[in-house]
């Protein structure tokens, strides 16, 4: 098989001239912007309301939970269906569940209970909704172009990560929670109207043979077994995400126990962390010419630990968002390429599947990690949370160095 740095990609900005793409992508543009505002607006209710870190992250274990369980049967269903029909599906269901919320917030009468069962209901849509994204993409604008379209909703994703969060605490600060739960649930209809619009140039054809749904999982999982250049990139996603994707937890722990910071500072530490995140979109989207880098995968893991440790030291508000930004920064850019990469070598038959497994490896090590980050900020601090994180890169990469110095050879 060809190494991947001699694959020849175009430029990231021509898949924007592909009609269908560019339709999504603005469509997106706007949901992100709103999910940010929420995903700024909701763990900042939670902690409120329990005024305790490990409540708080179960709020995050209840909306990854799901994926754990059903991530290998939505990815058969990815690969029978269109994948236009599930995201129709999936976007209305997030629409539902959020305006939901923002009406709980905005009577005064929403209790956490009601924010565990929202993020497990999200949960529950994001397990069929995440792959199908990810999997929709190729068949927008094939393969020639789908490396800097995955940098160019990478882009899009961390720069409502800038621009949300900030947005969210001004929100907060002058009409309540509530508006940004509102908001992200009319962003949700902007992706619907986009999607009436759009016709996939291709689309992979069913199954000729239609088999059980445990028979196409362990299909997929052996496709997955015979090629041990996805299961070293996954493993390396799951290990620094398990440690260093628990910012819903930590961020809002560390800006109210340790800076002293309201939620305008808050918003503000989540924005840095998406300004350095939106460079590392852009850093890769510069080079996607050549394909995912390998160097990226091998070194990337252990700057974000660096950076973590460092994030524990801080004690005041500039040396922490700056540690924030650069731990966005390399943490984006080497997830961008994780993704990018896996893509490239799985076949469109399995992709569904594929990136299923790749959505629960992503997504799947959230529940445990914010468990563990929770429990420890409760215990011992929101430094110490930080410090145990980027310990945790360290040690558990090392197994895998000599694995992903190797990456690139199969």
């Amino acid at each position: 098989m060809a190494k991947i740095r001699d694959i020849s990609v175009n430029n990231p900005l021509l898949a924007l001239k592909n009609r269908n793409f560019r339709l999504y992508w603005l469509g997106m543009c706007v949901s992100l912007a709103g999910t940010w505002m929420q995903n700024t607006a909701q763990p900042w209710l939670a902690y409120s309301l329990t005024d305790s870190p490990f409540l708080l992250s179960l709020t995050g274990v209840m909306q990854f939970t799901p994926l754990i369980f059903l991530s290998l049967p939505a990815g058969v269903l990815i690969d029978r269906i269109p994948k236009k029909r599930i995201l129709l599906i999936t976007q209305s269901s997030s629409l539902a569940v959020t305006l939901c919320l923002a009406l709980l917030v905005w009577t005064g009468q929403v209790r956490y209970w009601h924010i565990l069962v929202a993020s497990a209901a999200l949960g529950v849509v994001n397990t069929l909704d995440m792959p199908a994204r990810q999997s929709f993409v190729v068949e927008m604008v094939g393969k020639e172009d789908l490396g800097g379209a995955i940098a160019l909703n990478s882009m899009a994703f961390n720069l409502a990560r800038v621009f949300g969060p900030a947005l969210a605490g001004v929100v907060m600060t002058l009409y309540g929670t509530a508006m940004c739960f509102y908001v992200n649930s009319f962003s949700f209809a902007a992706v619907l109207l986009v999607l009436a619009f759009i016709h996939p140039a291709y689309s992979p054809p069913p199954p000729a043979e239609r088999r059980g749904v445990r028979e196409e999982i362990m299909e997929g999982l052996r496709y997955i077994r015979r090629k041990p250049y996805l299961i070293r990139v996954m493993g390396g996603i799951f290990v620094t995400l398990l440690f260093a994707g628990n910012y819903n937890v930590l961020v809002p722990v560390l800006a109210k126990t340790v800076l002293g910071m309201g939620e305008s500072g808050f918003g503000i530490l989540l924005s840095c962390l998406g300004v350095g995140s939106f460079f590392g979109a852009a850093f890769v989207a510069s080079g996607s010419r050549q394909g995912p880098r390998e160097y990226i995968l091998r070194r990337f893991p252990y700057l974000v630990a660096a950076l973590l440790l460092l994030t524990g030291l801080s004690r005041q508000f500039v040396p922490a968002a700056l540690c924030l930004a650069g731990m966005g920064f390399f943490l984006v850019s080497y997830t961008s390429t994780a993704n990018a990469a896996v893509q490239y070598r799985t076949e469109d038959r399995y992709r569904g599947r594929v990136m299923s497994v790749y959505v629960l490896v992503f997504c799947g090590c959230a529940p445990l990690g914010n468990l563990v980050s929770g429990a420890v900020a409760e215990h011992l601090g929101a430094s110490a949370a930080y410090w145990i994180c980027g310990a945790g890169i360290l040690a558990m990469s090392l197994p895998l160095r000599m694995l992903q110095g190797k990456a690139g050879k199969e």
